[in-house]
C-alpha cells in the first residue's frame, strides 16, 4: 500500500503530463509504469478519468479535428493512427460510426487536396496512389470528379 502524500506526489506528475498535452491512457500508463507503483498507477489513472482529465474518446476527438486542420489523410490512415496511440478497436470504430458523413466527406477533400498537390499524369496513377494509402475507392472517384 501507499500513503497519501505519495499518492498526490505521483498523482502530480501524471496530471501534469497529461494537462501539458492530450493524452491517451496507454500513453499515460507507459510514460509511468517503470516509475510508479502499478497499484498506484492505476488508482492515479481512475482518479484523473474520473475527473475528467483523461479520456480517450476525447482525445480521438482532438486528434481528429486536429488531423483535419493539419493534414490529408484516409480514414484508415486515421484509424492507424489512433490505433498505435493505443485507444482500443472499439473506441474508435464507435467513433467512425457516429461520424461517418463527416469523415467520408473530409476523406474526398483530403484526396482531392493530394491529387492536386502531385499533379498526376493519368488516372490510374492517382487510383493506385490514393489506394495505397488507404482512401476507399468510391471516395477517390468522388474526388477526380471534383477536379
Amino acid at each position: 500500500m501507499y500513503t497519501i502524500e505519495e499518492f498526490d506526489k505521483q498523482k502530480s506528475k501524471v496530471m501534469n503530463y497529461i494537462v501539458y498535452k492530450k493524452r491517451t491512457e496507454q500513453e499515460t500508463r507507459n510514460k509511468f509504469q517503470d516509475t510508479i507503483d502499478e497499484d498506484m498507477l492505476e488508482d492515479i489513472i481512475e482518479y484523473v478519468k474520473e475527473a475528467g482529465y483523461l479520456s480517450d474518446k476525447d482525445y480521438i476527438e482532438k486528434a481528429i479535428k486536429e488531423f483535419k486542420t493539419l493534414k490529408n489523410l484516409s480514414i484508415k490512415e486515421i484509424e492507424y493512427k489512433l490505433a498505435t496511440k493505443g485507444i482500443s478497436r472499439s473506441d474508435i470504430e464507435d467513433y467512425m460510426q457516429e461520424n461517418k458523413e463527416q469523415l467520408t466527406e473530409y476523406e474526398i477533400n483530403s484526396a482531392y487536396n493530394l491529387i492536386l498537390k502531385k499533379q498526376y499524369k493519368d488516372e490510374q496513377e492517382i487510383i493506385r496512389y490514393l489506394a495505397q494509402k488507404g482512401y476507399l475507392l468510391d471516395n477517390i472517384k468522388k474526388a477526380i470528379e471534383k477536379v
